[in-house]
């Protein structure tokens, strides 16, 4: 999942990461959730972006995932998919899915607000999420000249 967000968010991404995968994965995908929020809090300091969304149907159409993410610094995180046939493979793809969401916008102190909008199978929902973050993380990012002078809060401060 993490080589569907270096590709379509544009991210030159290099992960190396042991742990204790023999027990489960938990810690593990958690654990790469928050490094990879560090990662792009550092990059950008505390520097008020404009929030982003995406909603990213993928090349068949049969899937697809929504995707709001804010960079202002109230971490919170929301991932949901469509409800489906549950097997234990799915419910826990999803789960740790969601971990290493709420591990990354706690890291990066992030508002980010995830949902598969409909799709064939637990794995293609979480596959078109990831795309979806993808693309709005790179949104959320990238600096926007028009924008450059405007706090991206009507309330006059963040």
């Amino acid at each position: 999942m993490l080589e569907l967000v270096a590709r379509h968010g544009a991210f030159d991404l290099q992960v190396q990461a042991r742990g204790d995968l023999d027990v489960d994965q938990h810690h593990t995908v958690e654990d790469v959730g928050i490094t990879f929020g560090e990662a792009v809090q550092k990059a950008l300091g505390f520097e008020a972006r404009h929030p982003a969304r995406r909603i990213f149907p993928d090349a068949d159409g049969r899937n697809s995932g929504a995707a709001a993410i804010d960079l202002g610094g109230r971490p919170f995180c929301v991932c949901k998919r469509e409800k489906s046939q549950r097997s234990a493979s799915a419910t826990s793809r999803s789960t740790l899915s969601k971990i290493s969401f709420q591990g990354f916008a706690q890291a990066a102190r992030a508002n980010v607000h995830l949902r598969s909008l409909y799709g064939r199978s637990s794995h293609h929902q979480v596959e078109a999420m990831f795309k979806a973050f993808a693309r709005a993380l790179r949104f959320a990012v990238t600096r926007d000249k028009r924008l450059r002078q405007v706090l991206p809060s009507t309330k006059g401060l963040l």
